[in-house]
């Protein structure tokens, strides 16, 4: 990974202050404490109960129609086997 001097030695200060034997320890640990939470966030939806209502009382609408850019997405998911 490269970044700049100023970066680096921030990184190194703190990685010293903390008590780790290296630089790629220390991004290493960062990594693993930070990375499995942006996942899950970036991989779920969270909505209020009302939002949940309205979406599903949309989706239970049997006279609403899709439109031509949900019929494509639908069209691609099947195409890419979901």
């Amino acid at each position: 990974m490269r970044v700049d001097a100023d970066i680096k030695q921030m990184a190194e200060r703190a990685s010293a202050a903390l008590g780790y034997a290296s630089l790629t320890e220390f991004i290493t640990s960062l990594i693993r404490e930070n990375a499995p939470e942006i996942l899950q966030r970036e991989a779920s939806i969270q909505l209020t109960n009302a939002q949940f209502d309205r979406f599903t009382s949309i989706c239970n609408d049997t006279e609403r129609k899709p439109s031509a850019r949900i019929i494509e997405a639908s069209r691609r998911l099947d195409a890419e086997g979901f």
